[in-house]
């Protein structure tokens, strides 16, 4: 089949989260299982558009309301991705550094999303399936299925996959006019609370509706910012499909940023010589065991709870673990986590920021991961940890649910707990550290989790199926 994904996002090219990741990755092992996948995507001012080479596949114009705009299409010339890629550039919208919190997204996202229609438009056959992700992309069923310059579209297979359904696109009526011309009855398909709401629209109007996870889906239907009856609804077309990942970049044995290679056999040698490296640099006790959270700090994370979570472990648990922080977000939290480091000393420390090289490092480094999240659609970073040994302490919510069992289980290697809150997080860190001390089970855990398959080609067929 000929897939096309359209999204916002897309590694490397440009990422905010897991949904670049994702897009980053799924089309690869879709054409090593024989599909012709594509990616298109915004042209952002980035330093892999700048680092590679393209050429001119498409130079066309449309009207954004009445406002007319003129857009160009490029390809990376050499494949290097493992599929193709499109940027879309349109002068005075996509051309930022930035992927999103501009006032005029919405502007910049429709007109993304009527470029790649009108470039579909152009094409001498169509494609069999426009897989969009998110609402960045989230018109474009509408618009396939019910704007007059877009019918010989009309037959082509959308399919809506939903990465965070708490962003939705919400524009006011006053914008209806930005979407090229319809029949006017139809814009029941567009509304959701008297907004344009182009989540609600994709749910709506796609041929096939998934997320990330079998247990978000799930929690949709009750928890999804409003649009829980939608879900309810439209639940015949819905279905979940667990996030896989590259096994080829997440891969302890031949991982280029780890200041130490190993294999499942060698996974007690190869961990301790990677913590022991962190440790120097970061000033952290390497005898205790090393607790690491990666990722946003927001809300979603749950990250705002985490300057008291330490705070009250690092005082009355001092001495029997340690803590490194990586991440980035509010600038209170961001304040609150860097101000505990000077109290603690060999105990806690903090990066303020992303670093991908420090990311695979803490990975291959910890011997636990934190993650509290609020929401966790999928979650990646509990899937790199287990590929690297590294055992998960996870909310018992969305993917982490589906991807982490409970030690206290059969067969269990990892830790969960059920609520954000600072006594359930503080007693998991209570079970780590207790566990910790028994080392033939610690390896068990560790080398059990490592064989773990949670890698892209098994989860081709399953979208696959859906396409069908």
């Amino acid at each position: 089949m000929e897939i096309l994904h359209v999204s916002a996002e897309c590694y490397p090219m440009a990422k905010a989260g897991g949904l670049g990741d994702v897009v980053g990755a799924l089309p690869k092992y879709q054409c090593k299982a024989g599909h012709f996948a594509k990616v298109v995507m915004p042209m952002y001012r980035t330093k892999f558009l700048y680092n590679n080479q393209w050429v001119i596949d498409f130079k066309g114009h449309a009207y954004l309301g009445e406002q007319y705009f003129e857009f160009t299409i490029i390809k990376e010339k050499t494949n290097k991705l493992g599929f193709d890629l499109y940027l879309v550039d349109i002068n005075g919208l996509l051309d930022r550094e930035n992927i999103y919190g501009y006032s005029d997204d919405p502007q910049r996202f429709i007109s993304f999303q009527i470029a790649v229609l009108t470039w579909l438009n152009s094409w001498e056959h169509r494609p069999d399936v426009v897989h969009v992700h998110d609402y960045h992309a989230g018109l474009i069923p509408f618009m396939v299925k019910n704007c007059h310059q877009f019918k010989k579209l009309a037959f082509v297979k959308t399919v809506l996959t939903i990465h965070n359904a708490q962003y939705q696109g919400n524009i006011g009526w006053d914008k209806h006019h930005y979407i090229p011309a319809y029949d006017q009855y139809k814009w029941g398909d567009l509304d959701w609370n008297n907004n344009i709401n182009p989540l609600a629209s994709a749910i709506k109007c796609a041929w096939q509706v998934t997320t990330v996870s079998k247990s978000y889906m799930d929690e949709l239907r009750f928890k999804s910012n409003g649009l829980e009856a939608l879900f309810e609804y439209e639940k015949g077309k819905c279905s979940g499909i667990l996030n896989g990942i590259d096994n080829e970049v997440w891969n302890p044995e031949t991982d280029h940023y780890l200041f130490n290679n190993y294999s499942i056999k060698g996974v007690t040698v190869g961990k301790k010589k990677n913590k022991k490296k962190i440790c120097e640099l970061y000033g952290l006790d390497e005898t205790l065991p090393l607790i690491v959270f990666i990722g946003r700090l927001v809300g979603e994370k749950a990250a705002d709870i985490l300057p008291s979570v330490f705070k009250n472990v690092l005082y009355h648990q001092r001495g029997k673990a340690c803590f490194l922080m990586l991440g980035s977000g509010d600038k209170q939290i961001e304040t609150e986590l860097f101000n505990i480091t000077s109290n603690y000393p060999g105990l806690y420390n903090t990066y303020i920021g992303y670093d991908e090289a420090l990311s695979h490092q803490l990975y291959a480094a910890a011997d636990f991961l934190l993650m509290p999240s609020r929401v966790e659609p999928c979650g990646l970073n509990q899937m790199y940890a287990l590929r690297y040994g590294t055992i998960p302490m996870v909310r018992s919510t969305g993917g982490l649910k589906d991807t982490v069992t409970d030690m206290g289980d059969w067969e269990g290697f990892g830790i969960r707990f059920n609520n954000a809150t600072v006594d359930d997080i503080a007693h998991s860190i209570y079970r780590a550290t207790d566990v910790y001390k028994n080392t033939t089970h610690i390896t068990w855990m560790r080398k059990y989790m490592m064989n773990i398959d949670h890698s892209w080609e098994s989860v081709v067929d399953a979208y696959t199926k859906v396409y069908l």
